[in-house]
């Protein structure tokens, strides 16, 4: 059988169109928030919102720029509730490499801050959680303060942070 340069063409189309589907599953995007009852005692309590880099103002306006200037490429944002009594927000922020998500991590440590094994650094407040992972970084904020607080934010920072 003699294969003439049409058929090599279309086969060379097959092969590329194959590693493009290949290559599209491995950068499926990523959904790093825990759907409810999936860490004990939080429920996702709203939908997912997204802003793009230039809409962050829209969601931390005052803060955008510091985001930007360090190369974010998108947020998310999701509220949750704990045992019906403690609201939380959890706040993920693509950066376009690790040294963005670096940058921001280290620039907002402040006194207080407590060393916790979550991702690539982390630390914990009394009423908040963050770590960085990859191109990520984690903000995860509770509105009220009561005894379980800091056990229960640790708990949903490691929900999320087994999805990254």
């Amino acid at each position: 059988m003699l294969i003439t340069g049409k058929m090599k063409l279309a086969c060379v189309a097959v092969a590329l169109a194959a590693m493009c589907a290949i290559t599209a599953c491995k950068t499926a995007k990523v959904h790093p928030f825990p759907a409810s009852g999936a860490v004990a005692g939080w429920q996702k309590t709203s939908e997912t919102r997204i802003y793009a880099a230039k809409d962050l103002w829209q969601y931390i306006d005052g803060e955008a720029d510091r985001y930007i200037s360090a190369g974010v490429v998108s947020t998310l944002t999701s509220d949750y509730k704990y045992q019906d009594k403690l609201d939380a927000v959890v706040d993920v922020y693509k950066m376009g490499d690790a040294e963005g998500a670096t940058k921001i991590f280290d620039s907002s440590l402040s006194k207080g801050a407590r060393s916790v094994q979550l991702g690539d650094a982390g630390v914990a407040y009394e009423q908040s959680v963050s770590f960085r992972k990859g191109v990520y970084l984690v903000h995860i904020v509770a509105y009220e303060s009561t005894p379980d607080t800091p056990q229960a934010l640790m708990a949903l920072a490691r929900g999320v942070e087994a999805k990254l």
